[in-house]
C-alpha cells in the first residue's frame, strides 16, 4: 500500500510543480472537501441519544485512516485539519438540507473555478483527468507540501522525488 501511495503522491505532485497552481490547490482543495463534507453530513448512517454517524464522518474515518497507515505524520495532521472541517461541515447541515445544499454548490463550484485557474498557471490539465483517485491525493499532498517546507517528511519527499519523473510531461 505504502508503494502505491508513494507512486499516486509522484503523480499529484508532478502535476503541481508551479507554485501558483500550488496556492490555488491550499484555497481550492479544502473548499471542496469542505463542500463534500456538507453534502454528506446530510446523510445519516446511525443515530444516537448523543448524536449520529453520518456519511461525511465514514468516508472520512476511511480516507484519514489510509493516510495515517500510509504515512503516519501526514494522517495525524490531517486527522486535526479534517476533523475541525468535518465538524464546521457538521454545523452548517445542521441548518437545513437546503441551506446545505446551496453551501455545498456555491463552494464546490468556486473551490474548482480556483483549481481550473492553477492549471492554468501549470499549462497542464489536472491530475485526476488521467486517474480519478488523484482526488484522494489532493488533501494529503497539500499537508505533505507544508510538512516539506518545516524541513519534515524526508523520507515521503525521497520517495516522491524517486518516482516523479514517471509523471512529469515529456520533452518535445
Amino acid at each position: 500500500m505504502k508503494n502505491w501511495f508513494f507512486e499516486q503522491m509522484a503523480m499529484y505532485s508532478a502535476y503541481h510543480r508551479d507554485r501558483r497552481n500550488q496556492a490555488t490547490h491550499h484555497i481550492g482543495v479544502p473548499m471542496i472537501v469542505f463542500s463534500l463534507l456538507v453534502l454528506t453530513s446530510t446523510v445519516p448512517l446511525a443515530t444516537f441519544e448523543d448524536g449520529s454517524i453520518t456519511l461525511a464522518t465514514a468516508l472520512m474515518a476511511l480516507l484519514l485512516l489510509f493516510y495515517i497507515v500510509a504515512a503516519p505524520l501526514v494522517g495525524a495532521v490531517a486527522v486535526l485539519i479534517y476533523g475541525v472541517l468535518l465538524f464546521f461541515a457538521g454545523f452548517v447541515a445542521a441548518q437545513g438540507t437546503g441551506f446545505a445544499v446551496k453551501a455545498f454548490a456555491i463552494l464546490f463550484v468556486v473551490g474548482w473555478i480556483i483549481q481550473f485557474i492553477g492549471h492554468g498557471f501549470e499549462g497542464r490539465k489536472p491530475a485526476l483527468f488521467d486517474s480519478l483517485t488523484q482526488i484522494f491525493m489532493a488533501p494529503s499532498f497539500l499537508i505533505a507540501e507544508l510538512l516539506f517546507a518545516l524541513g519534515l517528511e524526508r523520507g515521503l519527499k525521497a520517495e516522491i522525488d524517486s518516482r516523479i519523473h514517471r509523471y512529469l510531461p515529456k520533452a518535445t
